[in-house]
């Protein structure tokens, strides 16, 4: 069996809105709040009427390069940190009481960080009224002289009003008084409440102008708060908390004593026009200022605040305060109001405070009051998502869906950004470095919102009857009182009356018929009567007169009185007015000394408030001592085992490393030895080649001294020292004086060289010998002298493994240092090297005839002084060593 598909259920078209093609953007004004300490690091500076440059602060690195980035951000007016507060509620908050005067509806809410000055903006502090008592005082100022009287307007409990007649009105207030009265206007200021007194002061008063003199005008107003995604309201009498435990009939509770469910919240409606309201939310008819911001400080006193690192009075909801305003034309006479309840006009101002987004890091929030940040961020978020969707929608043209359900604070003005009022936005920021993170998100938020358009909302028609009615009521009014004030009272309706009664008092005319001529009895008794009248009416006179006379002489009476007792009425208001004096100063000190005692018990109130949470603190400080005390005890005591092991294992492996030290030191030991062995075995095997070296043919060399030179002796193994030792003095051979030569050395060139020769070297006279041009020669180098050369050569002498003399030249460059000085670089190291002869003798090859008896071939040089006259120039890290033969170029010698 097939089944029919469901149709899903049509939805509710949307309401049918007066067009309107103007929309204006939403207006966002920026206030900076001052810094808290003059020694804080300062992140924004306001540099124009409209921009605001925000600075990185140190240590924070914005870009990848690691350079500090610098922001900008407009607005439509930036207000500074000398601004005052009614300077901001003339820029920000008058126009939309200009609005809701003439019926239009306005939304203003305050924006921005924790501690950022929110509150204080919009409620302010004695004498610097912020903007909601500021608003309220343009309204009664304006309005004052055409209100309706109490209970005239009345709220349908639908978002709608309800208009009856007055004698209606005189009722309910009667029956309301005598049941559950309402809360009465103060009579004076001296009564309120000292926290609010004096918000304002009387010259920075403000009032509307252009309003409808021929209405009637009711205020009503309402504060609600959204905690934890929840509404309160906080003008109901019994105010329940915003967690509760659930009972049940009889007494037990449900669940356990730990747990805990919210309590049903207020819930959000679409009245009629759908326009959201908050359902069973208590509206107060207030009649003054006074009286208007009593009620909200009575909320404002239940409003939601905690302590946190941050703020001392962070608020923890979102609080709304309503402002509504009734208003209904007057009748053709201009005297009542019109009963026509589709006549009544209700606009609306709505202002917000925004709880301030916080991070949970920063404020050290902990339990509940991390619920509350997540639900305070998330709201927020909410607000910008929708912000962002209602952007792209206009500048993209999409027609994606706005989230306002996804929170209250959305879902209660979704009204406003459709386009049914202003919307106006103040961004308070905190210019202190550690709230530049924060601050930057909000003015990227604000720059956002500034680009979203609101439809200007629709004039309301005007009623069609004649203009200045109650003006003209009221003149008529006036001038029938004085009419009557003049004439004494109603005198035209007493005069015919008295008359009436004194001509009934006389006796009757007879009849006055004449038939007859002869007819004497008709005259003679129209006679008498006549007489008896007049007689009457003679003692009629006279006793008027004498009533006359006594009136006159009893007005005289009481005339002498009356002049004798207003002197005495003139002396005594004279003393009156003395008193009256002596009362108006007592009552000035009374008041003075009573406000001052209130603003003690205030101080006093504040101080046991901020002893408590002092003394909280140091409760949870004091815990948190000793738990972080225990936390240290036991990381000491773990510190200690941890020493302990660490010790014996240092121990351990030092002990280990003794051993293998001592094992690497003798495996060294020995292999130097056999490396010392071996050198002295290359050794003895050189010096056999050169002993064997001359034959007995060969006549014996002369002496070369006088003393012979000892043979350098080979220490044994055991005494055997480093190879360097000082230089000996070379022997002065005693052959036939020879003219030395010179070649070219290397180091020759175009540079300017220090030739540095210690003052112990010897000089060989051998047939080569390094010359060295354009050089500074000194025994001990000085940077006098390294400054003025380019190149550095070090002559250096000791004697070589078989006893001769061996020099060697260490070659450098000198170079700059950068603090000025001088250094060398060395780069070569030239090694010259002599052997002594005594006996002079030709070269021969081995190849030229037959050696004499005893004579051996000796390699290719068979003469020892032709080999020892030989320079052989040997680079450093050359592959030179034992066994490699050199050759050389031999220079003749003159005989």
């Amino acid at each position: 069996m097939i089944r029919q598909a469901k149709g899903k259920t049509p939805r509710r078209p949307p309401p049918k809105k007066p067009s309107s093609n103007q929309k204006d953007p939403v207006g966002v004004y920026c206030r900076v709040r001052p810094l808290g300490a003059e020694d804080e690091e300062c992140c924004i500076e306001v540099i124009s009427s409209s921009t605001i440059q925000l600075h990185a602060p140190e240590g924070f690195k914005t870009n990848r390069n690691g350079e500090y980035k610098e922001t900008q951000c407009s607005f439509k007016k930036v207000f500074g940190v000398s601004v005052s507060q009614m300077e901001l509620f003339e820029y920000v908050a008058k126009p939309l009481v200009d609005d809701l005067i003439h019926g239009k509806n306005g939304l203003l809410f305050t924006y921005g960080v924790t501690g950022s000055g929110k509150t204080f903006t919009m409620t302010g502090s004695p004498g610097q009224g912020g903007l909601l008592p500021r608003s309220l005082d343009m309204i009664f100022n304006t309005i004052g002289p055409y209100q309706a009287k109490r209970y005239v307007f009345k709220t349908d409990d639908k978002n709608g009003m309800d208009v009856q007649s007055e004698v209606d009105a005189l009722l309910e207030r009667q029956r309301r008084e005598n049941n559950l009265p309402a809360p009465k206007a103060t009579p004076s200021r001296q009564k309120l409440d000292p926290e609010i007194a004096d918000m304002i002061k009387p010259e920075e008063a403000y009032k509307a102008g252009g309003v409808d003199e021929d209405s009637s005008y009711s205020i009503f107003v309402s504060y609600i708060e959204i905690y934890n995604n929840y509404i309160y309201d906080l003008l109901e009498e019994n105010q329940e908390d915003a967690i509760k435990p659930k009972w049940n009939g009889g007494g037990t509770p449900v669940r356990q004593n730990t747990e805990f469910i919210p309590p049903q919240s207020k819930i959000l409606r679409e009245d009629q026009n759908h326009n959201m309201y908050v359902s069973g939310c208590m509206e107060v008819e207030v009649k003054s200022a006074e009286e208007a911001f009593q009620v909200f400080w009575r909320g404002q006193k239940k409003r939601k605040i905690a302590n946190t690192r941050l703020n001392r009075e962070s608020s923890r909801s979102h609080s709304v305060f309503i402002i509504k305003l009734a208003q209904a034309p007057l009748d053709a006479d201009g005297d009542n109001i019109l009963q026509d309840k589709s006549q009544v006009n209700v606009s609306q101002l709505c202002l917000v405070d925004l709880a301030g987004s916080e991070r949970t890091g920063r404020t050290g929030a902990e339990g509940t009051r991390i619920r509350e940040a997540g639900n305070i961020n998330q709201s927020l978020l909410t607000l910008r998502t929708c912000i962002e969707i209602l952007r792209e929608n206009q500048m993209c043209g999409t027609n994606k869906m706005v989230p306002y359900r996804d929170s209250k604070v959305t879902h209660l003005f979704k009204n406003y950004f459709d386009g049914e009022g202003k919307v106006k936005m103040v961004v308070c920021v905190n210019p202190k470095a550690d709230d530049y993170e924060e601050t930057l998100l909000v003015m990227r938020f604000a720059e956002m919102t500034q680009e979203v358009e609101i439809a200007r909302p629709v004039d309301r028609p005007i009623c069609g009857f004649t203009p200045g009615r109650r003006n003209r009521n009221q003149a008529f009014k006036e001038e029938l009182s004085r009419k009557l004030e003049e004439r004494g009272g109603p005198v035209d309706r007493d005069v015919p009356s008295v008359i009436t009664h004194l001509v009934h008092s006389l006796p009757p005319l007879p009849s006055s018929e004449l038939t007859d001529p002869h007819d004497d009895i008709t005259l003679p008794r129209l006679i008498e009567t006549l007489q008896s009248r007049h007689r009457i009416r003679q003692m009629m006179i006279d006793e008027y007169n004498k009533a006359a006379n006594m009136m006159k002489s009893m007005l005289q009476e009481l005339d002498s009185n009356l002049i004798s007792k207003d002197n005495f009425i003139h002396e005594q208001n004279g003393k009156l007015f003395e008193k009256d004096k002596v009362i108006q100063t007592n009552k000035a000190e009374i008041e003075r000394l009573e406000k001052k005692t209130k603003m003690q018990e205030h101080k006093i109130d504040i101080l046991q408030k901020t002893t408590k949470i002092y003394e909280d603190d140091k409760r949870s400080l004091r815990q948190e001592l000793e738990t972080r005390e225990q936390r240290l005890h036991r990381e000491l005591s773990e510190k200690r085992r941890m020493e302990q092991r660490m010790h014996g294992v240092v121990s351990d492996t030092q002990h280990k490393w003794e051993k293998e030290c001592e094992r690497r030191v003798n495996a060294m030991q020995l292999e130097m030895q056999n490396k010392l062995w071996v050198k002295d075995e290359k050794l003895k095997q050189l010096k056999a080649i050169v002993t064997e070296s001359k034959t007995p043919g060969r006549p014996d060399p002369p002496p070369r001294q006088t003393q012979p030179q000892p043979q350098p002796q080979r220490p044994s193994r055991e005494e055997r020292l480093p190879a360097k030792r000082s230089a000996s003095p070379s022997p002065v051979p005693t052959a036939t004086p020879v003219r030395p030569l010179h070649r070219r050395s290397r180091s020759a060139g175009g540079e300017k060289w220090v030739d540095h020769k210690p003052a112990s070297s010897l000089d060989l006279g051998t047939v080569l010998q390094p010359v060295i041009p354009n050089a500074i020669q000194v025994s001990a180098p000085s940077e006098k002298a390294l400054s003025k050369c380019d190149r550095y050569v070090l002559t250096h002498q000791e004697v070589a493994s078989d006893g001769e003399i061996q020099t060697k030249l260490i070659k450098g460059e000198v170079i700059k240092t950068r603090g000025g000085g001088q250094a060398v670089q060395f780069t070569d190291i030239e090694t010259l090297k002599q052997e002594l002869t005594t006996v002079s003798s030709r070269k021969r090859k081995s190849s030229e005839g037959t050696p004499a008896s005893g004579d051996r071939a000796d390699g290719a040089w068979t003469d020892v002084e032709t080999r020892c006259s030989v320079a052989v120039e040997m680079r450093a890290g050359s592959n030179m060593g034992p066994g490699f033969e050199h050759h050389g170029i031999t220079k003749r010698r003159k005989p």
